[in-house]
């Protein structure tokens, strides 16, 4: 392998994070959501093609008051069952500035559980201005080897007016390639948003 070596002039002039040495992103599928359904997913295009697969969901909107956000694995199979575990810690602040915290929550930890995973720790807000946002990555979903791991950070105004930031990471528990990406809110609909999915390009 090259090393490959930058001095200052040249990292001025690169326009975009991918272009130092990893790739070219590829929006792969859009996922446009205007009314309500019940989950968004993606069930092609994940395979071997990319070691690296990135899903942006931007200001999703639940239909519900007080939801969290959640994510689920297909194994081979037609449910989004696959076997997780995983951690979870997040951070928030209230619009009145008279709270703060960072905190581990366990209680949205998975221990080989099969359930949906959650993304964020407390309910996203359905009102007209509220959402969640953020960026879940994928790792080698196709190996047969490996377990799948999963990292997630997003990024929502929850109901009570605090900003929370979350940060989820496990990996699937199964050698079978994980071929399937489900985004769905706990309780109600998804009302609104995009999701959109991308492909790192391995050089």
């Amino acid at each position: 392998m090259a090393l490959v070596k930058y001095n200052n002039r040249s990292i001025l002039n690169v326009t975009a994070l991918d272009s130092i040495a990893s790739g070219s992103l590829n929006l792969i599928t859009t996922n446009t959501i205007s009314s309500g359904v019940s989950s968004s997913s993606f069930t092609s295009s994940i395979d071997s093609t990319y070691d690296t697969y990135i899903f942006k969901y931007i200001n999703c909107h639940p239909a519900s008051d007080g939801v969290r956000f959640q994510v689920n694995f297909r194994d081979g199979s037609s449910a989004f069952d696959a076997t997780k575990t995983s951690t979870h810690f997040y951070t928030f602040h209230d619009e009145a500035d008279s709270t703060t915290n960072l905190r581990y929550d366990n209680s949205h930890d998975l221990a080989q559980g099969t359930g949906y995973q959650d993304l964020n720790t407390s309910g996203v807000g359905n009102g007209n201005d509220e959402s969640v946002s953020g960026t879940l990555y994928l790792f080698s979903p196709s190996s047969t080897t490996f377990v799948k791991h999963f990292m997630d950070t997003n990024n929502m105004y929850f109901s009570d007016n605090y900003t929370i930031n979350s940060r989820t990471a496990g990996y699937c528990n199964v050698t079978a390639a994980i071929d399937g990406v489900d985004f769905k809110f706990n309780s109600g609909n998804i009302d609104s948003g995009v999701i959109k999915m991308y492909g790192l390009s391995k050089s």
